[in-house]
């Protein structure tokens, strides 16, 4: 079986179950908190597949990667997950889980890349223009990169706009070198 196939297979188990039962959302929560985990924690994956441990203690662990609190749905799916045996695969099923989420309530990821901080005015304005451009929600996120110099990097769905000091030197550069 294929990693993928099985992974979108549970995470649309998951999403149709809190669909039905009024906790997607909630659960969506719980999904981003683990799927940043992982990221976070390179050593969880490997943690989580080590035979030596028993399943409550990888329960215990999943939970924390979760963030302690996580849900009813989501603590049903954990162990259903690891009764399964499927732990190596959770990190995928979060992910898909997220994807299927974002797709299902047309929300867009969108990054705000800038060399100093900007206002909170700034970023609302960036966001709503992003919001108009897709029909639908928005997560932004503003990153601070100096080396960037100056200007801003704007990134969502598959779109970056690239108005950097950096990247308008690059250009120069290459103009330059013809």
């Amino acid at each position: 079986m294929d990693l993928g196939l099985i992974s979108a297979r549970y995470a649309r188990a998951l999403l149709k179950y809190g669909n039905a039962n009024n906790v997607a959302d909630v659960t969506y929560k719980d999904m981003l908190t683990l799927a940043k985990s992982y990221l976070d924690v390179p050593q969880l994956k490997f943690t989580l597949n080590n035979p030596m441990l028993s399943r409550e203690e990888k329960e215990k662990i999943i939970v924390t990667a979760v963030g302690g609190n996580p849900s009813k749905a989501t603590q049903q799916f954990i162990r259903l997950v690891l009764t399964e045996g499927r732990e190596d695969m959770l990190q995928f099923m979060a992910n898909s889980y997220v994807t299927l989420y974002r797709k299902q309530q047309n929300i867009t990821n969108g990054k705000l890349i800038t060399a100093t901080p900007v206002s909170q005015s700034t970023e609302t304005k960036m966001k709503q223009m992003v919001e108009s451009r897709t029909n639908g929600t928005v997560e932004f996120e503003t990153v601070i990169d100096p080396d960037i110099i100056g200007g801003f990097i704007l990134e969502y769905d598959t779109y970056r706009l690239d108005s950097s000091v950096a990247n308008q030197l690059r250009q120069v550069i290459i103009q330059l070198n013809k």
